[in-house]
């Protein structure tokens, strides 16, 4: 009988199968997370080999230069290349464990595309109960599925599915769904709508976080009133109108509603913050007297001013520390100009460092004939500067010149603030005397309050006009529970939240923010929407566009080839 001997023909491809099957096993068991039984079955099978082939050199049967092997130079030598090649194949499957276990990204694009905002990373790492959302359709968009992913890396607590709802018709029944691609957010046993997904519309980290906060914060609905009734801006989705800013207060758990202080003698008792949003005519006394008092009790007030206008809350102002400059920032630098803005509209991308404001970087806003502030220090007030404008900008003071040119004598060197927000303990107010009469019906609509009033006239009856139930507080207003700190935020602007225009750059993330802080709830997630791509395409004219092709076609080639000429000639 023949006897089959091992020689270095066979054993040597022992020793390149059994490390190549454990890395096999290893790689298989770290990307499907699943260890049995493929990728243990192959680890043992390369741990196998290696043994078989670890006997082998050690049997007495083998041949005599066998016998001699391990004391071969060329032996150690291949050892240890061995130990090195499978120590570096465990160092880079230990890499690979932990980069699939503790996933680090860096979003290298401007305007941080891939990313979650901070808002959202807040959300996500604080959910208190797990929640999923479900997406019903079978075809993941990979931009989609991206954004999901993000969410799972900041919350342990979130996560998603794709379902295709023909094949599961009782969880489509379950979520009610009516068309496939519908998105639906759940928690516990409450389910909501997020969003239809197409490849027209994808998913909206806005709608889906908007939704989060909504199922989390369901019984507290905020209200927010508009005052009207002296040329503010309208809330309808009319011409320089508000709807948008309303459609996205919606999202953000606001109602929003209109309030008219001529026909009532105090602010509704659901009310968390109150707008004055670009008035054209003065306020009367009374109305001025009715804020003052809401602020007194802890409300909040949100005032846009424009500039050339006068609202009749200079006395209230002046409480606060806060002047309203008759003139309007003008900005000479290049930033309007890049983005098609003039002179007369500053671009903001310098913030300050406020809940509102903090999280904005060096990003764009812009504001269209804008007033500057003027902030003085007031005992028991903090102020907090929100937006300035660039070093080469001033105050012009000439609101009729057409030539906008800096003159050093009647005009203020930037930069300047056109925003600011203020706090205030309710028991640091002054309690100045108020009136408590309605504005005389011989009174001009044009007078206003400019100070504080320390001395009124007697007591008035209401006027015939007005009717007593509508200065009564409605019987189904909800009463807002009041903070011991009252809120002010005031803009010298009140076109950057109009329509149009709201939805520009970070223009929409400065009013809902200051709304936001305004409703004084403690960890509230504040706004900014998700980013859009930086247009990158240089536009160029038909000059510019032939002496390009000029330079890179012709004269750039003559130059190398008369280059290379002229040094073969030296060399010659």
């Amino acid at each position: 009988m023949k006897t089959f001997k091992f020689s270095s023909k066979y054993w040597k491809y022992l020793l390149g199968i059994g490390p190549f099957l454990i890395v096999m096993g290893i790689s298989a068991g770290v990307v499907s997370d699943k260890w049995v039984p493929i990728p243990l079955t192959l680890i043992i099978l390369g741990i196998v080999a290696l043994g078989f082939w670890l006997l082998t050199q050690a049997s007495g049967d083998l041949t005599s230069a066998s016998q001699t092997f391990w004391g071969r130079r060329s032996t150690q030598a291949g050892t240890n290349a061995m130990a090195a090649t499978v120590a570096a194949v465990m160092i880079l499957a230990i890499v690979n464990f932990l980069g699939v276990r503790y996933s680090g990204r860096i979003d290298f694009t401007d305007n941080k595309l891939f990313t979650l905002s901070p808002q959202s990373q807040e959300v996500a790492r604080n959910l208190r109960q797990p929640v999923k959302v479900w997406i019903f359709d079978q075809n993941p968009n990979p931009q989609d599925r991206e954004l999901l992913q993000n969410y799972r890396r900041y919350g342990s607590k979130f996560n998603f599915e794709y379902v295709e709802p023909n094949t599961n018709p009782g969880l489509a029944r379950k979520f009610n769904v009516k068309e496939r691609g519908e998105a639906y957010l759940e928690y516990g046993e409450q389910r909501k709508f997020i969003q239809k997904v197409n490849q027209d519309e994808r998913l909206s980290e806005e709608k889906l976080t908007s939704s989060i906060e909504k199922i989390f914060t369901l019984d507290r609905i905020s209200t927010v009133y508009f005052l009207q009734g002296h040329g503010e801006r309208p809330m309808e989705s009319v011409k320089e109108g508000l709807s948008e800013a309303m459609k996205y207060l919606e999202q953000k758990n606001f109602t929003s509603k209109s309030l008219n202080l001529a026909e009532r003698a105090s602010v509704p008792r659901d009310a968390v913050a109150i707008v004055v949003a670009g008035p054209k005519r003065p306020l009367f006394d009374q109305e001025v007297n009715v804020l003052r008092d809401y602020l007194k009790q802890g409300g909040s007030l949100l005032l846009m001013i424009d500039p050339n206008t006068d609202p009749g809350l200079t006395g209230l102002l002046d409480e606060w520390g806060v002047k309203l400059e008759n003139r309007f920032a003008v900005d000479a630098s290049d930033d309007g100009r890049l983005i098609g803005l003039g002179p007369a509209t500053p671009v903001v991308t310098d913030y300050g460092n406020h809940p509102i404001t903090k999280d904005f970087g060096n990003s764009i806003s812009f504001y269209q004939l804008a007033r500057p502030l003027d902030i003085q220090p007031v005992k028991g007030v903090e102020a907090s500067s929100l937006l300035f404008t660039s070093q080469d900008s001033w105050a012009e003071s000439d609101l009729e010149n057409r030539e906008l040119t800096f003159d050093p004598k009647s005009d203020r060197r930037g930069p300047l603030i056109l925003g600011a927000a203020f706090t205030r303990k309710v028991e640091s107010i002054p309690n100045t005397k108020q009136s408590e009469a309605s504005p005389s019906p011989a009174a001009s609509p044009n007078k206003s309050s400019d100070k504080p009033t320390t001395s009124q006239s007697p007591k008035a009856s209401p006027s015939p006009t007005e009717s007593p139930a509508k200065t009564d507080l409605k019987s189904d207003e909800k009463s807002e529970k009041r903070s011991d700190m009252a809120r002010l935020v005031v803009f010298g602007n009140s076109e950057f939240a109009t329509d149009g225009v709201f939805s520009q750059q970070l223009n929409g993330d400065v009013f809902l923010n200051s709304v936001s802080w305004l409703r004084q709830q403690e960890n509230q997630t504040l706004s900014i929407r998700p980013k859009q791509a930086n247009n990158r395409r240089l536009k160029m004219t038909i000059s510019q566009a032939s002496l390009l092709f000029w330079i890179t076609t012709i004269i750039l080639p003559l130059i190398g080839f008369g280059t290379a000429g002229w040094l073969w000639w030296r060399r010659r």
